[in-house]
C-alpha cells in the first residue's frame, strides 16, 4: 500500500524487500560497460583534439578536463588562497588528499585521482542499488538503478578527476549506516562526506533529521509532531550523528589557521571568472535570464537543461518524503537548494543534482507507474544526452 498523507501526519515510509537477491553482479556489469563505452568516446575525442593530461594515455587524459586540473594541483602541491582571485580553497579536501595519499603507489597524482573517482563511482552505484532494492518494488528499484546509470551528468562517475563520485559513495554509506542504527559510524562517514563537497552539509542535516525519525519510528510515529517529541529522547548514541557537522568545522578551522579566514571558500566563489557571489543578482538568476535572452542557442540549451533538472528534483521531494522518510527529504531539499540559491545561472546544477540520490530513486519509482514505453523512452533519451554531454565535456565545452 502506498503511504498517504493524512492531515499533518505522514505514514511510515515503505521498506519493501523484493523476493530476489540484490543484483550486485548485473549492476557491476552495467557500470563497467557504460564506463568502457564512454571511455572509448572520450579517447576518440582526445585523439582528435589533443591531450591535456599528464599520462600520455588518451583513454585517461580524455577524462582530464576542467576542475580535474584544480584537484590535481591540490593533490600535487597543496592549497593556496589569493583574496579576490580564483583559489584552490574553493575545493573541499577529502578527494584531493586521498589522491595525494594513493599517488606514490600507482605512479602519479592523475592516475590516483582517476582511480579513486571511477572506483568511487562503482561503489556509489552498488550502494545505491542495494539501498533501493530493499525500499522499492522490484520494477521501481530496477528503473531507479537505470535512472542513475543513464542520468546525463552521471558521466562524472566514470572517469573525470572530480570529487562527485567520492562524495556520493560517502553520502550513501552514511545513510546506510544510519538505517542500521549505527549512529557513530554514520556520523564519522558523514563528516567525510561533508568535507568532500561544498553542499556536503546536506548529509549532516539529513542524518540529524533521520536520527530523530528513527526515534519517532520506534514509538510508531512519523509526523512532524512525533519528530519534535523525539528531540526529548535523544541520547548520546543518537547524537553521534552530529559529528557529521565536524567535517565542515574541521575545514573551516584549517582555513582559519592557514589563511586567517574560515569562510574563504565562500568568498573565493565570487572571484572573477567564477562570479558566484552571494546576493540578489545570484538569487534571482539575473545572468540566467540574460543568457536565455541574449545567449547562443547552445548556452540556452545547456543552462535550460540544468534548470530543468533542479525543477524536477524539487518536484520529487514530496515523493521522497512519502517513500523514504523525512531524513531523506531534508537531505534532498538541502542538496538542491544550495545550487539553486548559490549559482547565478544554474551552471553546475546538473552535476550537483547527482548527489540527490533519493530524488533519482523517486524518479525511477515514478517511471514504474507510467506505461513501459514512457520509461523506455525517457531512459533512452537520457542515455543519448549522457553520450552527447560526454563528447562536449571532452571537447572542452563547459557543461556543468
Amino acid at each position: 500500500m502506498t503511504p498517504q498523507v493524512a492531515g499533518r501526519r505522514l505514514a511510515a515510509p515503505e521498506h519493501r524487500s523484493t523476493s530476489t537477491r540484490w543484483p550486485w553482479l548485473p549492476v557491476t556489469g552495467a557500470f563497467v560497460a557504460i564506463t568502457f563505452a564512454l571511455t572509448t568516446l572520450v579517447t576518440v575525442v582526445d585523439l582528435r583534439s589533443g591531450t591535456m593530461g599528464h599520462t600520455g594515455l588518451h583513454w585517461l587524459d580524455g577524462w582530464y578536463r576542467w576542475d580535474s586540473a584544480w584537484y590535481w594541483r591540490i593533490a600535487a602541491g597543496g592549497y593556496f588562497y589569493h583574496p579576490g582571485q580564483q583559489s584552490s580553497i574553493a575545493f573541499f579536501p577529502v578527494f584531493p588528499l586521498a589522491a595525494r595519499a594513493l599517488a606514490p603507489f600507482v605512479g602519479g597524482t592523475q592516475i590516483a585521482g582517476q582511480l579513486i573517482a571511477v572506483g568511487s563511482g562503482l561503489v556509489a552505484v552498488l550502494l545505491f542499488s542495494r539501498w533501493v532494492w530493499h525500499r522499492l518494488p522490484r520494477r521501481s528499484a530496477v528503473l531507479a538503478i537505470a535512472v542513475l546509470l543513464t542520468y546525463p551528468y552521471s558521466l562524472f562517475l566514470h572517469g573525470p578527476m572530480y570529487a562527485d563520485a567520492t562524495y556520493l559513495a560517502l553520502a550513501l554509506g552514511a545513510f546506510l549506516l544510519l538505517d542500521r542504527r549505527r549512529f557513530l559510524a554514520a556520523g564519522l562517514v558523514g563528516a567525510l562526506a561533508v568535507a568532500c563537497r561544498p553542499f556536503g552539509v546536506a548529509v549532516a542535516v539529513g542524518l540529524a533529521v533521520g536520527a530523530l525519525e528513527a526515534l519517532a519510528r520506534d514509538q510508531g510515529g512519523y509526523g512532524w509532531r512525533d519528530l519534535r517529541a523525539a528531540t526529548a529522547r535523544v541520547g548520546p548514541r543518537q547524537a553521534a550523528v552530529l559529528l557529521a557537522f565536524g567535517g565542515l568545522a574541521a575545514w573551516m578551522t584549517y582555513l582559519w589557521a592557514a589563511f586567517g579566514n574560515p569562510l574563504a571558500f565562500v568568498e573565493t566563489e565570487s572571484a572573477p571568472g567564477w562570479d558566484q557571489g552571494v546576493g540578489p543578482a545570484t538569487w534571482f538568476k539575473v545572468a540566467f535570464f540574460d543568457a536565455l535572452v541574449n545567449g547562443h542557442w547552445g548556452l540556452r540549451l545547456n543552462l535550460g537543461l540544468q534548470a530543468l533538472v533542479c525543477l524536477v528534483v524539487v518536484l520529487l521531494v514530496p515523493r521522497v518524503a512519502r517513500r523514504f522518510g523525512w531524513g531523506y527529504a531534508a537531505y534532498t531539499a538541502v542538496v538542491i537548494a544550495i545550487p539553486i540559491l548559490g549559482t547565478k545561472d544554474f551552471m553546475g546544477s546538473g552535476r550537483y543534482a547527482l548527489a540527490a540520490f533519493p530524488a533519482l530513486a523517486a524518479a525511477g519509482d515514478w517511471l514504474a507507474e507510467r506505461p513501459r514505453w514512457v520509461a523506455r523512452s525517457v531512459l533512452v533519451a537520457m542515455a543519448v544526452v549522457l553520450a552527447v554531454l560526454t563528447w562536449y565535456y571532452t571537447s572542452m565545452v563547459e557543461i556543468a
